[in-house]
C-alpha cells in the first residue's frame, strides 16, 4: 500500500471508509485519463485537482473529471472573479505542498476554496489523488464534499 499521506490520515481520522488504488506511470505518460484506466475506473469518475489563481480572491482548487477540460470562465464565476488562470507548475508546490500528479484538496498546505464539478453528484464514490504520485483514493462523494467544504459547480466541459 502507498505510504500514509496527509490526505489519507485526514480521511482515516474522519472515520471515512476508503480504498487506495495504486498505479505505476512515468511523468512523460502521465494523463488523468491514463490514471483512470490504470486504477480501473471510468474517466468521468476519476477526478483531477487543478490549482487556479484569481485576481481578487486568490487561489482555489478546481476538481474535474479526468476526461474533461476546465472551463475557466465558469470557475471564475464560481470563485467570484472576472479573470482566473491556472497556476504554473512552479506555483503548485509552494501553494499546495503537493507535486504535479499528486495534488489533492484534502490536506493541502492551505485550505483554499474547492470547486467540484457537478458530475460528481452522479456517483456514490469518486477517486482523487491520495496526495502522492501513483495512488488514488476512492471515497464517498459526500465525504469528499464534506472534508473539503467543496462547492458543487458546472466547471468542466
Amino acid at each position: 500500500m502507498a505510504a500514509k499521506t496527509n490526505a489519507l490520515r485526514i480521511i482515516e481520522q474522519a472515520g471515512i471508509g476508503f480504498e487506495v488504488r495504486e498505479y505505476s506511470l512515468s511523468m512523460d505518460e502521465f494523463t488523468a485519463e491514463r490514471v483512470a484506466e490504470l486504477v480501473g475506473m471510468p474517466a468521468d469518475q476519476v477526478f483531477k485537482t487543478l490549482v487556479a489563481v484569481g485576481e481578487r480572491n486568490g487561489p482555489c482548487f478546481a476538481v474535474i473529471p479526468a476526461n474533461t477540460e476546465l472551463d475557466l470562465k465558469a470557475l471564475a464565476s464560481a470563485h467570484g472573479e472576472r479573470k482566473i488562470r491556472l497556476a504554473s507548475l512552479k506555483e503548485v508546490l509552494p501553494l499546495t505542498g503537493y507535486q504535479r500528479g499528486a495534488v489533492t484538496a484534502i490536506g493541502a498546505k492551505k485550505p483554499f476554496p474547492v470547486y467540484l464539478d457537478e458530475i460528481a453528484e452522479l456517483f456514490e464514490e469518486i477517486a482523487v489523488s491520495a496526495g502522492t504520485t501513483g495512488a488514488q483514493v476512492v471515497l464517498p462523494t459526500t465525504a469528499y464534499v464534506s472534508l473539503t467544504n467543496a462547492t458543487i459547480a458546472a466547471i468542466g466541459r
